[in-house]
């Protein structure tokens, strides 16, 4: 499967949205990939992540873990392709946190999953979580690579696509200047419209 399928399979499956959406990073946007449009369908995201377990299949990897709530289905399904265990971070009080009994130990090599990867927010903050309880972050796994130049991460990333769609800020916004389309905040993140 090559980059432009999985195109066609995102595309299919209802994941491009097309309007005025906030971003959990507060800027602005003209498109947003909704993956859980795909990750409804459980044989279209198998064959989407393979391309993903087959860029890291030769890594040292002992966990995989997902940050709530995008990544943890990618973590799941990208666990089973590949034989490892899945686990996931979740926030609490808007805090990233490794809970629910999942461990990680020094040694351990963890890929971090996400549906989207565009300013590495919760990839960075999951990254702090593990590293600070001894693992070692070796990757981060995507469905959609949507990261521009504001995006620093200091571990590869891995996609099955990537997307560049432009970002605005909220203050210099043309979609708010034409005024003919409402805000819509599709992410889980909590942050006022």
């Amino acid at each position: 499967m090559n980059r432009e399928e999985n195109i066609k399979i995102l595309k299919e499956s209802g994941a491009f949205l097309e309007g005025h959406f906030l971003l959990s990073s507060g800027r602005h946007s003209g498109g947003y990939c909704q993956c859980a449009q795909l990750l409804r369908f459980p044989d279209k995201a198998a064959t989407v992540l393979a391309t993903v377990a087959e860029q890291v299949k030769d890594l040292e990897i002992t966990k995989v873990c997902g940050p709530a709530m995008g990544g943890v289905i990618v973590s799941y399904e990208l666990a089973r392709q590949l034989g490892k265990e899945s686990i996931f971070t979740e926030r609490v009080d808007n805090v990233m946190q490794l809970r629910r009994g999942f461990t990680v130990e020094k040694g351990d090599k963890i890929l971090i999953t996400e549906d989207v990867v565009t300013t590495g927010k919760s990839t960075n903050e999951t990254i702090k979580v593990l590293e600070d309880m001894g693992a070692e972050v070796i990757g981060v796994a995507c469905i959609a690579d949507r990261r521009s130049g504001e995006c620093e991460l200091k571990i590869p990333v891995y996609s099955a696509v990537k997307l560049n769609i432009e970002t605005y800020d909220a203050d210099n916004c043309p979609i708010c200047k034409e005024n003919k389309l409402a805000l819509v905040k599709p992410g889980s993140r909590k942050m006022k419209v």
